[in-house]
């Protein structure tokens, strides 16, 4: 990989944000580093070398570092949600519930792994949901509607984040529990750990005397655990994604400092998160999803189901249908499922296609259910 090359990767994930800066579309960062991905890669110009061994691994990279922001965006110190973990708890298993015969239905069009497909369908994405909830503004986020939802679309999340290796895992079922659950011991340690040693004194000054000299201690600290994390997750065979998100609920849970949230979240969406977007789209053949009546129906099917079994958990537990097209919100899961699923073999490029147009669906589902929740909750109930 030369740096050249880089250039062009890091100059395709400018389209992010150039879209997102349209004021009258409001496109999400994602949707512009796949659409230049796919536009340079595999279904464009081929100038990008998604298999390159060096560009491969950096997007490994940036896998783990997207499940880390992901895993930031759990709202794990809010104390309001206590109140509403058990109905979240609720929503969550009959989401999983009404998800898995709409998986194997969607075996006739698309891959036969129920499992996987269920999970896609279930999964909700707190880094995507969340901002558009907090764009409400407070008066919004602090009724219990808004409250329920933020722990139904967190719960979800873990759960369904958690659940991507088993679903996924292609040799010893076992030994892939171990490696997760070890990963996940791994990652209580590493707080427990961290909680006591930033109450001594002695971290304390030197951690005052990283601030006042830039040395960065606390990202580098942050970095080490989440590759730490990475490493052991990779030795045992489980997938890194569980690294990711371990990291990031630690430093979401641990109440970190604001400057090392924006440290570690800009180093990954500033390069790390683009070049994986970038690349993933690289990989994907979208000519592949037109050719294919098969991939264009798992296409369509994947996005009714997702909208369809949010909505009647919605309309079961007596929540406004707006949270529920709110909470169709994915990203994490089914990227993981593509980049993953590409790896093992388990996805055709029409399948791969189909899931990644699929999660762009339901982002821009999740926007239009933002809307009408903040409708509703602006408008006074009638007597």
């Amino acid at each position: 990989m030369s740096f050249g090359a880089l250039a062009l990767i890091v100059l395709a994930g400018l389209a992010g944000p150039l879209l997102a800066a349209l004021p009258r579309f409001r496109v999400p960062l994602v949707v512009g580093e796949i659409g230049a991905g796919v536009l340079l890669g595999r279904t464009g110009l081929n100038w990008i070398d998604p298999g390159e061994p060096t560009v491969a691994f950096l997007s490994e990279v940036g896998f783990a570092m997207l499940m880390f922001v992901v895993g930031t965006r759990l709202p794990l110190r809010d104390t309001g949600l206590r109140g509403s973990l058990r109905p979240a708890a609720l929503a969550t298993v009959l989401l999983l519930v009404l998800a898995v015969p709409a998986g194997f239905l969607l075996t006739v069009v698309g891959p036969h792994r129920p499992l996987v497909l269920a999970v896609i369908v279930a999964t909700s994405s707190a880094a995507v949901a969340m901002p558009i909830l907090q764009g409400l503004g407070d008066e919004v986020l602090a009724t219990p509607v808004a409250t329920f939802g933020t722990a139904w679309i967190t719960l979800t999340d873990i759960v369904t984040v958690l659940a991507v290796p088993l679903v996924l895992a292609t040799g010893v079922l076992l030994r892939v529990l171990a490696g997760a659950a070890l990963v996940l011991l791994a990652g209580v340690v590493v707080f427990v750990v961290l909680r006591r040693l930033r109450r001594t004194e002695e971290i304390r000054t030197l951690r005052k005397m990283s601030k006042a000299r830039g040395w960065a201690l606390d990202l580098r600290v942050g970095l080490a655990m989440l590759f730490g994390l990475a490493a052991l997750a990779t030795a045992f065979g489980t997938s890194i994604l569980i690294a990711g998100f371990t990291a990031g609920a630690i430093v979401a849970a641990a109440g970190e400092p604001h400057r090392l949230a924006q440290q570690l979240v800009g180093v990954a969406e500033g390069f790390f998160v683009p070049l994986f977007f970038v690349t993933l789209g690289a990989q994907l053949q979208f000519a592949a999803l037109f050719e294919s009546p098969r991939a264009l129906a798992l296409f369509g099917g994947l996005v009714l189901a997702t909208v369809v079994v949010h909505m009647l958990v919605a309309l079961v537990l007596r929540r406004p249908v707006a949270l529920g097209l709110l909470a169709t919100a994915a990203l994490g899961v089914p990227s993981a499922v593509v980049a993953i699923g590409f790896r093992q073999g388990l996805l055709d490029p029409g399948q791969a296609a189909a899931i990644v147009s699929a999660v762009l669906a339901t982002i821009a589902t999740s926007s239009v259910g933002g809307v009408l929740l903040g409708r509703r909750m602006a408008t006074p109930p009638t007597e």
